[in-house]
């Protein structure tokens, strides 16, 4: 029953993430119209980033996978992009999940029992936050590249040339999401361990998917 009540709680956390994740991307959104495609400054990275490092990197990812291929799903400018955006939302999820909880552990107790020091666990959820977003500012374009031109039929010029203007957009976008995230982490942690809310054991297991 204790494992039924923690998954329902987890899944409902990553609902709240894929929720806040839609509506950042959604209206805190300038479209910048490339050709007769689209790419645009937002910060719905933020909550799947967010996500990750309280919940771990499946459900983060989950999480940003989910609003913000909602977003696209719901935008005719979008709609086409909305599979492409599942993918590398769920990694951005994934890699700062991986680098914050595996490599930072930055939600288990150290050997004594005592919480982690704060500057660690800081400059881990840096790390992890940067580490996902990275992969955004190098795959975003790549794969926007190609799934366009060979997936959509889209001309080989008009591709490469959404693919500059998104890698200028991506990267914008992943530096206001790595300081938004971080600030709302630091801001959130201590809050959640006074309340009892906060998971010690994420990155102690196997994380599964929803």
């Amino acid at each position: 029953m204790k494992n039924q009540n923690n998954h329902a709680l987890l899944i409902a956390k990553v609902g709240i993430m894929a929720a806040l994740s839609y509506l950042a991307f959604t209206f805190l959104q300038i479209k910048i119209p490339v050709g007769t495609e689209y790419t645009s400054f937002h910060l719905g990275n933020t909550f799947c980033v967010l996500a990750a490092l309280l919940f771990g990197g499946v459900p983060g990812g989950i999480a940003g996978a989910i609003g913000m291929t909602i977003g696209d799903l719901l935008d005719p400018v979008y709609i086409t992009s909305a599979p492409k955006t599942f993918i590398l939302k769920f990694f951005i999820g994934l890699i700062t999940g991986l680098v914050a909880h595996k490599l930072g552990k930055i939600s288990q107790r150290q050997a004594d029992g005592v919480q982690q020091p704060s500057k660690k666990v800081f400059l881990w959820s840096v790390a992890a936050s940067a580490a996902g977003l990275l992969f955004n500012v190098i795959f975003e374009p790549v794969f926007s590249y190609f799934y366009k031109r060979y997936l959509l039929g889209v001309d080989a010029q008009a591709a490469s040339i959404l693919a500059k203007w998104q890698t200028a957009t991506t990267f914008v976008n992943a530096v206001l999401s790595l300081i938004a995230a971080v600030i709302l982490y630091a801001a959130l942690r201590p809050a959640l361990i006074k309340a009892g809310l906060f998971d010690f054991n994420v990155g102690q297991k196997k994380e599964k998917s929803l």
